[in-house]
């Protein structure tokens, strides 16, 4: 990834927010939205702060079941991807049961997961690394299944036994597939989570100040615990391209780069 293409996955979300600010701000104004229908962002914002020693401890409680969920769900996606890779037969087992898992209504799955795991922290993290190892597994699936097989053969001529072509020749070439694969479940993680509190309706969470705001007809509040929900799923969202950044340096070196580093260009005679 290049310095300009990671500059535009960090701002291009941001300037999203900003533009829906914006054409918020303008449809309340100028279309005379009542208040308790819909506030003014500013409003919104002002509801968030004023109550923040009340939002901040639930805020972080999400925030720890969406990461708990998403390393869950990323390191297990990753896992079964490797595996279904390395054994054809599991991958014709075992595939179109995940393809089945995708297709039950997460928002159906979450009472049952309640009742089975209590009404903790786990049943979110559950539900929250549901939705994300799938993306994550097809991910290093699509990427191992691709590399070079001309690569894998000479390599393999040369020696290489299976562990040194999977991490020389196999893992670079899955890594920008698995961060496909995070970037998605990273955008879904947090909605994870929401699911997970409304479904455990008992304590205190950030969806469930959000329903008791829309009972109480807090508008203001409503809108100001979503403005905190897409706050944490854009700046997880981020992190991920930070760390898809940094994981994957070859993305942005340039071929005159490499030559500069020792290695000499072909040049041939025409």
């Amino acid at each position: 990834m290049t310095k300009k293409k990671l500059l535009l996955n960090i701002f291009g979300p941001i300037l999203s927010v900003v533009v829906l600010i914006g054409i918020w701000q303008a449809i309340v104004v100028w279309g005379n939205v009542a208040p308790y229908i819909a506030p003014k962002p500013w409003d919104a914002i002002n509801a968030v702060t004023s109550n923040w020693s009340t939002l901040a401890p639930l805020t972080w409680w999400t925030i720890k079941e969406t990461v708990y969920g998403y390393l869950v769900g990323a390191l297990l996606g990753a896992f079964l991807g490797v595996v279904l890779n390395k054994i054809p037969l599991m991958q014709r087992v075992l595939y179109p049961l995940l393809i089945l898992t995708q297709a039950i209504p997460i928002i159906a799955l979450a009472p049952p997961l309640v009742m089975i795991l209590g009404f903790g922290v786990m049943p979110k993290v559950v539900i929250v690394a549901w939705i994300v190892f799938f993306p994550v597994t097809v991910s290093v699936l699509d990427g191992l299944n691709h590399v070079d097989k001309d690569l894998m053969t000479l390599a393999k001529v040369f020696g290489a036994n299976s562990l040194r072509r999977f991490v020389v020749l196999e893992m670079p070439a899955a890594v920008t597939q698995l961060f496909s694969g995070l970037k998605i479940g990273a955008t879904y993680a947090v909605t994870g989570a929401i699911i997970g509190e409304l479904a455990a309706s008992s304590g205190s969470s950030l969806a469930l100040y959000q329903r008791s705001a829309s009972g109480s007809l807090d508008a203001a509040g409503v809108y100001g615990t979503t403005l905190i929900m897409t706050a944490i799923g854009i700046v997880w969202f981020l992190l991920v391209v930070g760390a898809e950044y940094i994981a994957t340096p070859w993305q942005r070196r340039s071929t005159a780069r490499q030559w500069r580093r020792g290695a000499k260009p072909v040049v041939t005679n025409n």
